[in-house]
Formats: structure tokens, C-alpha cells, sequence
């Protein structure tokens, strides 16, 4: 019976923690997108000190116009960035299909380029706002409205996570119950009910 008896208390015992499962899946999503928040970030800030200088070498050392210059400087970020992005900040996600995903980085990309000198098209041919200043003040608004539709594109459609991997708790917990069942069917014949119809205990 001393056996019986510590078998009865120990199944309630790993009920308390069932609730927690679902704060620690949110907890680990919270964790991962905050890691994810960072390094792009890293690369992002990298990659806007790129545009801003090349912006500002191409417009104080040739003729060219003001958002010329920021389309080169884009491209030249662009660029810059896919390599951070590739190579650090989504490293762990899926690279099987790189024709795919260099055709949509491609894509959205150019999706961003034009937001972001949109931006500086406007106030520069709509506003007048041309001065060395300026431009950079609206170069920089656009980089920062650009960069928001960037994240949710590159990390939605480009970089891929890889599939969820099966959890290795459930054959474990199938494991434990059947080994639970044996001990019971050898140390406790009358603990489990008979399958034959046969009253508990009988053989």
C-alpha cells in the first residue's frame, strides 16, 4: 500500500505547472523579437551612417541632383545592409531558396528606396526646402519611414524563419505513462482495470 499510496500524490504534483507554458511560449516570442529588434537595428544604424555619407560625399563632390544623389546612396545601403541582414541579423533563418529571397529583397527594397526619396522629392521640389540642412533633415525622415517598412517586409517575406521543430516532450510523456503502466501491472495487478470484462485483481 506505502507504494500505491506515493504513486497517488506524485501525478498531481506536474499539474501546477501546465499554466506556465503558455506565459514561457510568449515569454521566449517577446525575447526573440526583441533580439531580432536589436540586430536589426545594428545593421540599420550601420547602414543609415552608409547612406548619409555617401549621400553627402556625391552631393558636395559632383553636380548632381539632390535626390540622384540619395538614389546612389540608397543602392550603395542597400547593398551594405543585405550583407547584415544575410549575415548577422537573420543568419538563423532559412537559406535554401537565395534566387527567392534576393528577388524580393530586391523588391521591397525598391519599395523603400522610393519611400524614402519620395520623401525628399517632396520637400525639396514641393517645398523648396534644398539647403545642405534640409536635406539631410528629410534624407534622414526618409530613411526612418523607409526603414519601418523594411522590417516588417524583410522579416515577413524575405528572410524566412525555418519551420518549427516538433516538441520532444510529448513521445516523453507517452514514455513515462507507459512505463508507469507496467510498474503498476506488475507491483499492482488490482490498481488497473481489466480489459477482458474479469473483475480487478483476477488473472
Amino acid at each position: 500500500m506505502g507504494h500505491g499510496s506515493s504513486g497517488a500524490h506524485t501525478a498531481p504534483s506536474a499539474a501546477p505547472s501546465a499554466p506556465d507554458a503558455p506565459r514561457d511560449g510568449m515569454r521566449g516570442r517577446i525575447d526573440r523579437l526583441v533580439r531580432e529588434v536589436v540586430k536589426f537595428g545594428a545593421v540599420g544604424g550601420a547602414g543609415v551612417l552608409v547612406n548619409l555619407l555617401v549621400f553627402n560625399f556625391v552631393r558636395h563632390t559632383t553636380d548632381l541632383q539632390v535626390v540622384r544623389a540619395s538614389i546612389i546612396a540608397t543602392i550603395v545601403a542597400i547593398a551594405f545592409n543585405y550583407v547584415g541582414f544575410r549575415y548577422f541579423t537573420y543568419r538563423d533563418r532559412d537559406k535554401s531558396g537565395r534566387t527567392r529571397e534576393m528577388s524580393l529583397f530586391l523588391v521591397f527594397s525598391a519599395i523603400g528606396l522610393v519611400i524614402e526619396n519620395g520623401v525628399l522629392y517632396t520637400a525639396t521640389y514641393g517645398f523648396g526646402w534644398d539647403s545642405p540642412l534640409q536635406s539631410n533633415i528629410f534624407k534622414f525622415l526618409g530613411i526612418g519611414i523607409g526603414t519601418l517598412f523594411r522590417f516588417w517586409s524583410y522579416r515577413s517575406w524575405v528572410f524566412r524563419a525555418l519551420p518549427a521543430r516538433e516538441p520532444a516532450a510529448a513521445p516523453a510523456a507517452t514514455q513515462a505513462v507507459t512505463r508507469a503502466e507496467t510498474f503498476l501491472e506488475h507491483e499492482h495487478p488490482t490498481a488497473l482495470p481489466r480489459t477482458d470484462g474479469a473483475p480487478a485483481g483476477q488473472r
